[in-house]
C-alpha cells in the first residue's frame, strides 16, 4: 500500500478562505463595490458622470492639475454604542479618479453637480480650428 497524497497547492488558500468568510465561497472581491464613471464627448463639452451613493457634496473634491481632472471623494463614519460589546464602530468609502483633459479644454468653465448620488462634471470644449486649405502650384515653369 502507498502512502503517497497527492498535493493540492490551492488546499490551504481555501481553508483560509472558509476561515475568514465562511463556507458559501464568497470570495472579498465580491465584497468590493467599484463605482461607475462614464467619460464621454456630447455637443462641445467632455462630460464626467461618476455614481458616487451615499457620497454628499462636502465629501467631494474636484481639481485640474497637470492638464489632469482629478475627482476624489472620501467619507469616514464613526459610531460609539456602549449597549454593544464593541467600543467603535468604523467605515470609510473612498473613490479616486484622474482624467486627461484634451486640449481644447476650457478649464476655467468647468462645472459641477451632484443630484442623487450622481455626480456630473462638465468641461466646455473650445471649437476645433478650420482646417487650413493648402493650394497646389503646378510643376511647369
Amino acid at each position: 500500500m502507498s502512502n503517497l497524497v497527492r498535493w493540492d497547492p490551492f488546499s490551504e488558500l481555501s481553508a483560509l478562505q472558509r476561515q475568514f468568510f465562511g463556507d458559501d465561497g464568497m470570495l472579498p472581491i465580491k465584497a468590493v463595490s467599484v463605482p461607475t464613471t462614464d467619460v464621454y464627448t456630447k455637443e462641445n463639452e467632455l462630460v464626467v458622470e461618476a455614481h458616487l451613493p451615499n457620497f454628499e457634496q462636502k465629501d467631494i473634491n474636484i481639481r485640474v492639475e497637470d492638464g489632469m481632472l482629478v475627482i476624489s471623494a472620501e467619507k469616514h463614519e464613526k459610531e460609539e454604542d456602549k449597549g454593544k460589546q464593541y467600543v467603535v464602530r468604523e467605515s470609510s468609502s473612498s473613490f479616486y479618479r484622474r482624467i486627461a483633459l484634451p486640449k481644447r479644454a476650457d478649464a476655467d468653465k468647468i462645472d459641477a453637480r451632484l443630484d442623487d448620488g450622481v455626480l456630473s462634471v462638465k468641461v466646455p470644449l473650445t471649437p476645433l480650428p478650420e482646417p487650413k486649405r493648402v493650394s497646389i502650384s503646378s510643376g511647369k515653369k
